[in-house]
């Protein structure tokens, strides 16, 4: 049989073209989508704006993945703001109340929302008390805040307090929820493992944030390792307020925070065995970067 002819010959040319370009159609039809609410700080703690795709980078078990998107989060927030009033929170309450005040206002002010964010207020003192239930009706949340008071005689559940509304949250199928623990160095009287909070934690997919107010002590097991490894892993974040006037500008800040988050996402290869580790990043000097898991149903529900 003598060469092919010239048509043919073209046809096969094409044919080759086509399979190459489709190739890299076919390898992202068959990669999945996955996304993180993203915080981005500068030096002095305030969110910055103005990024897109190629400003940030996502590492699954220190492997790059594609970014697809990056846009302001529009996702209205279920925020459990979890309050020590036990007895050693008798000196702080005032500016309790006032930082608590500052947040909500500042929540509630955030307009970039597809609806109002919800807020609820649980108090920790003896047992985890709903004072006021998830609301978007922000006036009766901060009502609720300016009547929290100190308990005497009593220890804080810090740990009851997240496994509790952890399983709340999870009941809920809450899409975009967040923890705000503030407490102090006073005792912790829960008596949890800190692998089955944390195991809690992760099924809610919230992020923890933890504002401990007072002098630090060397407080070591269960609680501590769930604020460290907890806060870490959720993209959230753990800081030590010396003295509790200083709370209102910290509280402000975390709250305009999270009304500036982005909403990241990127594409992952079709696998079996999920990754151990994600880390993202940005590529702007002197920017931190700290990513928040959504859930697999609540990533998928947004295609």
């Amino acid at each position: 049989m003598g060469p092919p002819s010239c048509p043919a010959r073209l046809l096969s040319v094409f044919a080759l073209a086509a399979g190459i370009l489709a190739a890299p159609i076919l390898l992202r039809a068959q990669a999945k989508q996955h996304a993180l609410y993203v915080s981005v700080t500068d030096r002095a703690g305030q969110p910055v704006g103005g990024l897109g795709p190629s400003d940030f980078v996502v590492r699954e078990d220190n492997v790059s993945r594609e970014i697809l998107s990056a846009v302001l989060a529009d996702d209205p927030m279920q925020i459990a703001l979890l309050v020590d009033n036990s007895q050693a929170s008798e000196p702080y309450i005032r500016d309790y109340r006032q930082a608590l005040a500052a947040f909500i206002t500042t929540v509630a002010a955030d307009t970039s929302v597809k609806a109002k964010h919800q807020i609820a207020l649980i108090t920790l003192a003896s047992r985890p008390t709903i004072v006021k239930d998830y609301s978007s009706d922000h006036a009766q949340v901060l009502k609720s805040a300016q009547s929290v008071f100190s308990m005497p005689e009593t220890g804080t559940l810090l740990l009851d307090g997240i496994i509790e509304t952890s399983q709340g949250m999870s009941k809920r199928h809450t899409p975009r929820p967040v923890f705000v623990a503030v407490v102090t160095e006073g005792p912790e009287l829960s008596n949890r493992a800190y692998d089955d909070v944390l195991r809690a934690l992760k099924e809610s997919g919230a992020a923890l944030h933890i504002l401990k107010v007072g002098r630090p002590s060397n407080m070591a097991g269960d609680r501590a390792m769930v604020i460290d490894r907890g806060t870490r892993t959720t993209g959230g974040h753990n800081e030590d307020i010396l003295t509790s006037s200083g709370l209102t500008a910290t509280m402000t800040k975390l709250a305009a925070d999270l009304t500036h988050q982005y909403r990241v996402v990127y594409a992952r290869p079709e696998r079996l065995i999920p990754p151990d580790a994600i880390a993202v990043s940005v590529t702007k000097p002197g920017l931190t970067a700290r990513g928040t898991v959504v859930k697999e149903e609540r990533a998928q529900e947004r295609k």
